[in-house]
């Protein structure tokens, strides 16, 4: 990887937990990942429960840094600052993960850094897959964005005006029993008949939760489920595809990134290619293990923000569950870093 830091290397444990993924990554300024270790809490029913998602974040944290640090063949004390996700998320797991962090920094006496969860997305797919200027697609259960750079933040051209793309494939899964992605896209591969659904795509923004309801009322009246995958994949992927085509021509760059849960969608990628053929842009998918939610991101940001001199104090840093993509400032990007 490209070495980014000027003057010696630096090194950034980062703690992922805003949601069912308690991860801890380690990240150097030379542009290394150094360990990626994840673990997911699942529900026996249902979706992800807040309580019990962070119970099980604390059962498994101590577990999770030791793997961290064996698999660098580092120490704590070997650090240079330690970072974790601040927010968005759900508020008892990202009270985890704040709590560890700064019980590491105060220990080790190195910074703390608290990194947003989508811009951590973000720079993870621009690290690995070496694009610099993009038009971002942030697309998981939780989130739907879409995104770029200008002056000092991440801007937010369009976004769900309720549910995520993710949450309502998910959902659907989950109700008719196939479960979450990527079942659903596996069954449409079997689809042979599209049936029309509710497109709701206001200038850059998209809203799904009428097309789950659609769907779901479809298959009540018995509508073949394999047909109704293929619609319903079809229909949230052309509205993101729509709105990304919008985005790029508005943004005037050449890239797209693809990043988050989502972005492992093989037919949404074919979408998104063929619109980009039309602009001459080109595409960026991050890879499989870096997609859903995982340490290595937080920690890479986290090398960013410390290069930056974005650190925060202890007593400063209460985790911010509603913290958006534009309120995070993106100092080292004026750095060109």
């Amino acid at each position: 990887m490209e070495h980014l830091d000027p003057g010696d290397e630096k090194i950034v444990l980062g703690i992922e937990s805003t949601a069912h993924t308690f991860g801890v990554g380690i990240a150097s300024s030379r542009g290394k990942i150094l360990a990626n270790i994840c673990y997911t809490y699942r529900p026996s029913t249902g979706g992800i429960h807040p309580r019990e998602a962070s119970q099980h974040h604390s059962r498994i944290a101590p577990k999770a840094l030791k793997e961290a640090l064996d698999a660098s063949g580092l120490r704590l004390s070997d650090l240079d600052g330690v970072a974790f996700s601040i927010g968005p998320g759900m508020g008892p797991c990202l009270r985890v993960g704040a709590t560890i962090a700064r019980a590491l920094a105060l220990r080790s006496g190195k910074p703390l850094l608290g990194v947003n969860h989508g811009v951590a997305h973000i720079e993870i797919g621009r690290l690995v897959t070496g694009c610099r200027d993009p038009v971002v697609l942030y697309i998981a259960g939780g989130n739907t964005i879409i995104t770029g750079y200008l002056d000092g933040r991440y801007r937010i051209f369009g976004e769900t005006l309720d549910i995520a793309a993710g949450n309502c494939l998910d959902v659907f899964g989950i109700k008719v029993g196939i479960g979450p992605m990527p079942a659903p896209e596996e069954y449409a591969r079997r689809g042979e008949r599209f049936h029309p659904l509710p497109y709701r795509v206001k200038g850059m923004d998209v809203s799904f939760s009428g097309l789950l309801t659609a769907a779901l009322k479809l298959y009540s009246q018995g509508v073949k489920l394999e047909d109704l995958c293929l619609s319903m994949t079809e229909t949230v992927y052309s509205m993101l595809t729509e709105t990304l085509e919008r985005a790029l021509a508005y943004a005037e760059k050449e890239e797209i990134l693809l990043v988050g849960g989502l972005a492992r969608s093989r037919r949404l990628r074919e979408m998104v290619e063929e619109m980009a053929k039309l602009h001459g842009a080109r595409v960026y998918v991050v890879p499989p293990e870096y997609a859903g939610d995982n340490g290595a991101m937080i920690a890479w940001t986290g090398v960013l923000q410390l290069l930056a001199g974005q650190v925060i104090a202890v007593d400063e840093s209460r985790i911010r569950p509603r913290f958006r993509i534009d309120e995070a400032e993106a100092r080292w990007r004026r750095l060109g870093l």
